[in-house]
């Protein structure tokens, strides 16, 4: 019988992850599972800015300047960067609290509340601490099993709780929180000025070309221009509004969650304990602040075993089997002694066990003992069976 080796799966951490996020390149890769309107966006830059590069840009290079179409691809090239860089990115995605720290949780949160009567409403699940000398309140998640850090929440669409949690933005298939911020904000900055510099050079266009052709005349010649004004008008004022607000943000180091729950504003009348009153510090604090790793370790290495096959018994000879059948071999956890409603006679003492577990052949009994008439079988661990009744 040749011995079987268990051989060991390797998995990467993100297969075991929990939440309802999607992975490629080997974890390297982390979006949300809804990515329709990610394409979509894909689909509106690409295909405008291709539009713009085939019917303006050669006659702006030739007729002002070869710098239009060079700045316009310079702007192309960081808009799809910090696109890409949003997108595929953990945005702050916190871990859930694994079943021993969830169980230490939840009997801190027993021993605080104390013992609470039948039909009474138990307290929130609340921690506070302080911050800038500021009372902050570090609410409980549920679903993570973890006392959510400052400035954090559950992302419902991601089922995931999320560091300095912005908001969960469909456009660019994630959310946007602690890691992946600026980038977004520098997204909403550059395509603003690409569609602002599209839309101001398709007039230009035509209107240069309506001198020599006429302005029907030119629209029929590049059909490519209208698609490109009609879509430059209707983007350019919700992407340049969400720029607008988003600066406004940062100028008070606010998040967008902050700002519609009314965190520091309306009833509360607290104020703003993240702020620094400057809006110098506060731009440098959220655009040239360091850049935090990630907690999860996405593409760490989770051994496991696999189902390796185990080492079979062997297979008894029909002929043995016949003569002399064998008795199972099955565990039992009772002690080794004595079955008590056993008789004397047949009640094996130690020196007995040890001495037929140590013979290579079964040995008859005495055959003037009137009960064990039968041989015994092949060595096996000592099972005590236990009388019927």
């Amino acid at each position: 019988m040749s011995a079987v080796m268990i051989s060991k799966k390797v998995t990467r951490k993100w297969e075991k992850l929990p939440g309802k996020n999607t992975f490629c390149c080997d974890g390297r890769v982390m979006m949300a599972r809804q990515k329709g309107v990610f394409y979509l966006t894909l689909f509106l830059i690409i295909g405008t800015c291709s539009l713009f590069f085939a019917f303006e840009c050669p006659y702006l290079a030739v007729h002002l300047s070869a710098a239009i179409p060079v700045f316009a691809v310079v702007l192309f090239v960081f808009v799809m960067a910090m696109l890409l860089r949003t997108s595929f990115s953990d945005p702050g995605v916190l871990p859930r609290a694994l079943p021993e720290e969830a169980n230490f949780i939840e009997m801190e949160i027993e021993a605080a509340n104390g013992n609470i009567q039948a039909g009474q409403r138990p307290p929130p699940r609340i921690r506070n601490v302080q911050i800038n000398n500021q009372i902050v309140k570090l609410k409980y998640c549920y679903t993570c099993k973890i006392f959510r850090p400052p400035r954090a929440s559950h992302c419902s669409i991601c089922d995931n709780c999320v560091d300095r949690f912005d908001h969960h933005c469909p456009w660019v298939g994630n959310c946007v929180g602690k890691r992946n911020y600026r980038y977004f904000y520098l997204f909403t900055l550059s395509l603003s000025l690409l569609t602002i510099y599209i839309f101001a050079f398709d007039i230009v266009h035509v209107a240069l070309r309506s001198v020599d052709s006429g302005f029907l005349n030119t629209l029929k010649e590049t059909p490519g221009t209208v698609i490109e004004v009609l879509v430059c008008f209707f983007t350019l004022w919700s992407v340049v509004g969400l720029t607008g607000f988003h600066t406004y943000l940062i100028s008070l180091n606010q998040t967008t969650n902050e700002d519609i729950k009314g965190s520091w504003s309306g009833k509360n009348r607290m104020q703003n304990p993240y702020s620094h009153k400057n809006l110098i510090k506060n731009c440098c604090e959220v655009l040239c602040g360091p850049t935090y790793p990630s907690v999860l370790d996405r593409r760490g290495l989770m051994p496991e075993e696999s189902s390796g096959s185990t080492p079979s018994p062997p297979t008894p000879d029909p002929a043995v089997t016949k003569n002399h059948p064998v008795t199972p071999n099955t565990k039992t956890t009772a002690p080794l002694i004595p079955n008590e409603h056993t008789p004397d006679e047949a009640k094996p003492s130690i020196a007995a066990a040890a001495q037929n577990s140590s013979a290579s052949t079964p040995k008859e009994e005495n055959p003037s003992s009137p009960r064990d008439t039968s041989p015994k079988a092949s060595p096996a661990p000592i099972v005590v069976k236990e009388s019927a009744h």
